[in-house]
């Protein structure tokens, strides 16, 4: 009677397990990065999100405390869409600043310029006596205005708002803050668009 010999697996066998099992682990590597990658985008998306958000939330803040100046000046002095300057008590110290925002395309940031009043009678000297950067990875093209200027007549005025630029400081009660920003804009995600409007509320009864 004949013994059953037990054979292995021959060498075309061991082969094709081995192709088998390396399909397998490729396949799960891709989806690993696909979930991973997906996960990131959407992080970033977030990230994206709240930095637009709390940046025109800010500029927002500051537009609506627009006041009158330490020289009696009008609150808004002048207006583009790229460009905005009036007169704020930044720090809330009393002392009512004249602020300048402005977009500065080249690198991407929209800056702030503030100048504080000095002398008796006081007086604000020319120019930006201190500028920082008030909103980082600013991605508003040359033909994305970042602020829309309207008129005490605005929604039922749609034929004449936004108002044309550069404004006359008087008409405007209203802006609108546009921005797009990116925190990494050579990938995915887009663009994150957030905008805003101010009101503003020291000129509304305002008298010159």
């Amino acid at each position: 009677m004949r013994k059953k010999v037990k054979k292995g697996m021959t060498l075309i066998e061991m082969m094709m397990a081995i192709f088998i099992f390396t399909l397998g682990i490729l396949g799960f590597t891709y989806m690993f990065g696909q979930v991973w990658k997906m996960n990131g985008f959407t992080l970033e998306e977030g990230q994206d999100a709240m930095k637009a958000s709390q940046a025109v939330d800010n500029l927002v803040v500051e537009l609506r405390r627009a006041s009158q100046s330490a020289t009696g000046a009008y609150p808004l002095v002048s207006g583009t869409s790229t460009d905005l300057v009036m007169y704020v008590d930044v720090d809330n110290d009393g002392v009512v600043e004249r602020v300048h925002y402005y977009y500065d395309l080249a690198h991407g940031q929209l800056k702030k310029g503030i100048t504080k009043p000095s002398g008796s009678p006081a007086s604000y000297p020319d120019g930006d006596q201190t500028t920082t950067v008030f909103v980082d990875n600013v991605f508003n093209t040359a033909t994305d205005p970042i602020f829309y200027y309207y008129n005490s007549s605005y929604p039922g005025d749609a034929a004449h708002n936004p108002l044309s630029v550069p404004i006359n400081p008087a008409d405007v009660r209203l802006i609108k803050v546009l921005l797009f920003i990116n925190i990494r804009p050579v990938t995915a995600p887009d663009n994150i668009k957030v905008e805003s409007f101010a009101e503003l509320r020291n000129i509304n009864d305002y008298q010159q």
